[in-house]
C-alpha cells in the first residue's frame, strides 16, 4: 500500500472552529493509523473560534503570513517558520493579523475529529 495523497485532489472544508482545512493525510481516507496532517488557511482579518480538543495533541507549523496565537492564558505573535505545540484540553485560537492568508500545517494525534473539538 502506498500512503500518498495529491494536494490538488483534496477538497478543502471548514472545521468546527472556522478554519479552512485541506486534509493531506487522514486514516479513514489514506490508511495511516495514529495521526492526521492538514493545511489550514485563515483569511486576512479572520480568526478561529476559541476551542480545545479533549484527546488530540496538535502541532502547528506556520508556512505563510502572521498572526496572534492564544494558547491557554497566553497570547503571542506567530509568523512563517514558527511551530507551536497545543496539548490536549488547552484552549486555543489563531487570529490572522497580516495582509495575506495565514497558512499552517496542523498535525493531530490522535487524528482530528469534530467530535473531539469543543468550542469555548
Amino acid at each position: 500500500m502506498i500512503l500518498k495523497s495529491t494536494y490538488n485532489e483534496i477538497h478543502p472544508y471548514v472545521t468546527k472552529d472556522g478554519a479552512i482545512i485541506r486534509e493531506l493525510m487522514r486514516p479513514e481516507v489514506h490508511g495511516n493509523s495514529n495521526q492526521s496532517l492538514a493545511e489550514a488557511t485563515i483569511p486576512e482579518g479572520k480568526a478561529t473560534a476559541l476551542h480545545h480538543h479533549q484527546r488530540s495533541e496538535e502541532i502547528y507549523h506556520v508556512t505563510a503570513g502572521k498572526g496572534k496565537m492564544t494558547l491557554g492564558d497566553k497570547t503571542f505573535e506567530v509568523a512563517a517558520g514558527d511551530t507551536i505545540c497545543i496539548p490536549p484540553q488547552t484552549s486555543h485560537r489563531l487570529h490572522n493579523t497580516g495582509e495575506v492568508p495565514l497558512k499552517l500545517f496542523c498535525c493531530c494525534a490522535p487524528p482530528y475529529s469534530h467530535d473531539d473539538t469543543d468550542l469555548v
